[in-house]
């Protein structure tokens, strides 16, 4: 062991970072992890977010009505058409920590970046940046470098409308690997559409907008024929809220703090759940349990709030009990319950439809979870005995709920088939952060079962109390919970199964992006001097072009073929993952309807076009 003891500690010892320098440092304070893109919130969507969101304060501050926005896998550029930065201080709203207009109540009230760090993280995290003001017939230009500033303008005359305009290329040094995922990007324009009524995105050519708020996104997370009644959607001054039940299992929240999705939740969503639990007892003049009153429930939450404290820098979750700086000002707990008690009672008593149709699976819930209580205490009792000496876990030491430890976001849990896959991911894996569990073989297909079977089925059981998400997501022990299976038909169908089973019992996993599937290289390309790792045809016949001379190919043909040593390239920092994505118009039932129910003519069709090559048979799995 080194000897520590005559280390010298003086004033040299002492170092100043500047603003740039630490946050190249340390950009996990400021845009939570990094990432590749794979994952929605990886760092590079962060910065997007953090550029867009200043965007839509001027518009929420009635500046601008439109935002164009383009974004190619590599490169950002975001244009507003709100008041523009004030001229003389265009470099330092980008440079300067603590610079901004936000700080001024007044010309931002209810904005969702407050603490002028946003800004300057994309600027300092990205190898190219140039941000554009165009004010009162002037602009002024500033480009940057990793932060550093290499090129600035005067004030020059310019026709261009009043606005913003910045471009930016995440430092490929940092999010190494990184490409961005369109379908990421979509739903994340549509959130902010659906928060700002009338507001126009053109992003990569294509117009979003939405004229009715909440309203339009839960009819976008659900079909007419699923939900038990028509939307409810309320709104008042600085909140707004829609509500349903349908015939999922769980509870589905979309919950938002001044056009901030955050995806954890926080003090608004809380005091929603439990005021909506309150108004119903209330109106209907019965004790129901209040996961009986929630379950089913889809549910959005909106609120605008001054100065609110989230829990991080990157917003996911609002830690603030105060509406405004005010003392004698409501809490967001007494705002939120006020406004539900009053206008939810008010609603039920003028429409009896949906009063009866809430009343009726109120009802239906109580009656499913006394039907389940049995059968969940004796599966409860056994996962507790089989969890002392589980054989098909194989966990890590650091997991998602250790908030603590930054590591905890490479949380992994790979499920996997057969003795030989398994033992290979095993023996290569990461003890740290990577677990592995291990399937007996082919999954049950649990389409159409009702939610007894994850109790009633030995694997689906221990699966879910490896992963907690038994009461929700809350409690995940993964971030990423990783399919490991071959790349053939078996492995195929087993992906699928797998799917089945998280879509149709725990739909929050996939809705939030902690579901993914390995891709592990189809070829080994190598002679004597190199070794290439192909994931397609198109890439072995590259690697064969580039070594030459006939070089040794190896077809991998499962996961049990590929040596521990080989595989533990695979499944490190390199690592090729698939997120598993819900589109905005996905419906979960007539997807699973479609893939999962009986051969109808229609999927037939799409089989047999689809199955006629090895990668077609990855969309296949992929399509969902």
């Amino acid at each position: 062991m080194e000897n520590t003891t005559n280390v010298q500690y003086d004033e040299g010892s002492i170092k100043s970072l500047d603003w740039k320098e630490h946050i190249r440092l340390r950009p996990g304070m400021y845009i939570g992890k990094l990432g590749d893109g794979a994952s929605i919130d990886d760092g590079i969507y962060v910065l997007v977010k953090e550029i867009v969101d200043n965007s839509i304060d001027e518009h929420m501050m009635g500046n601008g009505k439109t935002i164009e926005i383009k974004i190619s896998e590599h490169r950002v550029e975001v244009r507003d058409y709100g008041r523009g930065i004030p001229l003389g201080k265009v470099v330092d709203c980008v440079s300067k920590i603590n610079t901004g207009g936000k700080y001024d109540s007044g010309a931002f009230q209810k904005s969702v970046g407050l603490n002028g760090v946003g800004t300057k993280a994309v600027n300092a995290l990205s190898n190219y940046f140039k941000v554009s003001s165009y004010r009162d017939g002037k602009s002024k230009n500033a480009e940057f470098q990793q932060g550093v500033l290499v090129n600035e303008s005067g004030e020059d005359p310019t026709s261009q409308r009043n606005g913003t305009h910045i471009v930016f290329e995440p430092d490929a040094t940092i999010f190494k690997n990184f490409r961005y995922i369109p379908q990421f990007l979509n739903n994340m324009i549509w959130n902010y559409c659906y928060l700002n009524a009338g507001l126009t995105i053109n992003f990569n050519g294509q117009k979003y907008i939405s004229q009715n708020g909440l309203l339009d996104l839960l009819q976008s997370k659900s079909d007419e024929e699923s939900i038990r009644y028509p939307i409810i959607h309320l709104k008042g001054e600085d909140i707004e809220f829609a509500m349903t039940h349908g015939n999922q299992y769980g509870e589905e929240y979309y919950s938002f703090v001044n056009g901030q999705y955050t995806t954890q939740g926080g003090t608004h969503l809380a005091a929603f759940r439990e005021s909506v639990v309150r108004a119903v007892r209330e109106h209907y003049g019965k004790d129901y349990a209040p996961e009986d009153v929630r379950s089913s429930i889809i549910a959005a939450i909106a609120v605008r709030i001054q100065e609110p404290v989230f829990e991080s820098q990157t917003k996911t979750k609002l830690g603030s009990n105060t509406v405004t700086p005010d003392p004698n000002s409501p809490t967001v707990r007494t705002f939120v319950n006020d406004f539900i008690k009053e206008r939810l009672d008010n609603y039920l008593h003028m429409h009896p439809e949906t009063r009866d149709a809430i009343k009726k699976r109120i009802e239906q819930s109580e009656r499913e979870r006394k039907e389940l209580a049995g059968i969940k205490k004796l599966a409860n009792d056994r996962a507790k005995k089989a969890n002392l000496h589980n054989k098909k876990l194989r966990d890590c030491r650091l997991h998602l709920t250790d908030l603590k430890n930054d590591l905890r976001y490479e949380s992994t849990l790979f499920i996997t088939e057969g003795d030989s896959a398994s033992g290979s991911i095993t023996k290569s894996r990461n003890i740290q952060t990577q677990a592995v569990f291990s399937l007996r073989g082919k999954p049950l297909n649990c389409f159409g079962l009702n939610k007894k079977i994850v109790y009633e089925n030995e694997e689906f059981n221990l699966l879910q109390h490896a992963l907690d998400i038994e009461n929700g997501v809350e409690n995940l022990r993964f971030h990423r919970i990783v399919i490991a299976t071959d790349a053939d038909v078996d492995g195929m169908h087993i992906r699928l199964l797998l799917m089945t089973f998280f879509l149709q019992f725990f739909p929050d996993v996939v809705r939030n992006g902690h579901l993914y599937v390995l891709e592990t290289p189809l070829f080994r390309v190598r002679n004597k001097k190199e070794t290439i790792y192909c994931y397609s045809e198109e890439e072995k016949q590259a690697a064969i072009n580039k070594l030459g001379s006939k070089p040794e190919i190896t077809r991998f043909k499962g996961l049990g073929e590929i040596s521990p040593e080989e595989f533990g390239k695979f499944i490190g920092e390199d690592m090729h993952l698939e997120p598993i994505i819900l589109q905005k118009e996905t419906s979960i039932q007539k997807l699973l309807t479609y893939f999962m129910g009986k051969n109808t003519p229609e999927r037939q069709r799409f089989i047999i076009d689809n199955l006629k090559v090895e990668k077609n048979i990855e969309e296949l799995a992929m399509a969902v």
